[in-house]
Parts: C-alpha cells; sequence; structure tokens
C-alpha cells in the first residue's frame, strides 16, 4: 500500500519495502521520469545527501545516439555518451541547483 501526501508544493509518495528490499515506484513517479518496466533505474547521492532516482537507457533506446549528435566524429562512443548524459544531467538538476 502507499500514502500519498501533498506539502511545501511537493509530492510525496510512502510505499512499503519488501524484506528483500523491493519498493513499487508509484505509477504517477514512474511516468513523470519516462521509466518503463521492466526496466532499471539509477539510484545517485548529491553532495548535499539528496538521494535523486534516474531512468537509465536501454540499449535500444541509445542506438543512434552518436549518430544524431555529432555524425561526423572522432570521438569514442563512450565519450559521446558520457557527454550527452552529463548534459542532460545538468538540464535535469538546473531546477534544483536554483534553490540554494
Amino acid at each position: 500500500m502507499s500514502k500519498t501526501e501533498n506539502s511545501n508544493s511537493s509530492e510525496k509518495e510512502i510505499v512499503a519495502v519488501s524484506k528483500h528490499g523491493q519498493a513499487t515506484i508509484p505509477k504517477r513517479f514512474r511516468e513523470k521520469l519516462g521509466i518503463e518496466a521492466p526496466g532499471k533505474v539509477l539510484f545517485r547521492e548529491t553532495e548535499d545527501g539528496t538521494v535523486i532516482v534516474e531512468q537509465v537507457r536501454s540499449p535500444s533506446e541509445m542506438r543512434g545516439f552518436a549518430a544524431r549528435s555529432d555524425a561526423a566524429t572522432d570521438k569514442p562512443a563512450s565519450r559521446i555518451l558520457r557527454e550527452k548524459r552529463e548534459q542532460d544531467r545538468d538540464e535535469r538538476d538546473a531546477p534544483f541547483s536554483s534553490e540554494t
């Protein structure tokens, strides 16, 4: 079962954690983050201790990424992907960094 709370203009939801450490991500958060099941998520802790949940894209979603971003490049694909992830992370975290 889950319990939804609204406070301070942020939405929260309490979910149960099984004895195996499993929890169900509520549907509205999965939809907001673009997480599809089955799939994977990344839990990341920021310097201030905030835990962030991110969608991990599947290999099929990443197919053709390098061709779309820089068709004429000598950069290794791993470097291009790392730069794209950093750019995506910066864009996603920008609203949160203005709060400090």
